[in-house]
């Protein structure tokens, strides 16, 4: 199987989406609207305006913090730029802020899956009504 046809299939569904990338590489950086457009594509969302997004500046601890090249700051403003994404710098190797963003993360992917649980809500009840009167669905 085309390993895009796999990743459309894995990507389907999801209820959040995080995009990593390193503060000490600005290209890593620049490719954030890339990764947003591509997950967009392929997730297929049906309400792309909305999805939820988080956006991670790791590597922070890297160098003493001498080798950034992408200011917080600059960050900030592009999840600002692109709907409020909230954002986080972590140091996965020295543990900093990592569970706040998982918690943000899992908070997201639960709100969104209410939302999807809400909508689908009127359909199993009228089913279940449905069956329990003995008439088709059809």
């Amino acid at each position: 199987m085309d390993f895009s046809i796999k990743r459309k299939l894995y990507l389907r569904g999801a209820d959040c989406c995080v995009i990593v990338f390193d503060v000490n590489v600005q290209r890593s950086f620049e490719t954030l609207s890339n990764w947003r457009e591509e997950f967009l594509k392929q997730a297929d969302p049906s309400d792309p305006e909305s999805f939820p997004f988080i956006v991670i500046g790791n590597k922070i601890d890297l160098d003493g913090g001498n080798s950034r090249v992408v200011l917080e700051k600059n960050s900030r403003d592009w999840c600002a730029s692109q709907g409020n994404m909230p954002y986080f710098e972590t140091s996965a190797k020295q543990d900093y802020n990592v569970d706040e963003a998982f918690l943000c993360i899992a908070k997201n992917a639960v709100a969104c899956e209410r939302e999807h649980d809400i909508y689908s809500q009127g359909i199993s009840e009228t089913a279940s009504e449905v069956e329990q009167s003995g008439r088709c669905a059809c």
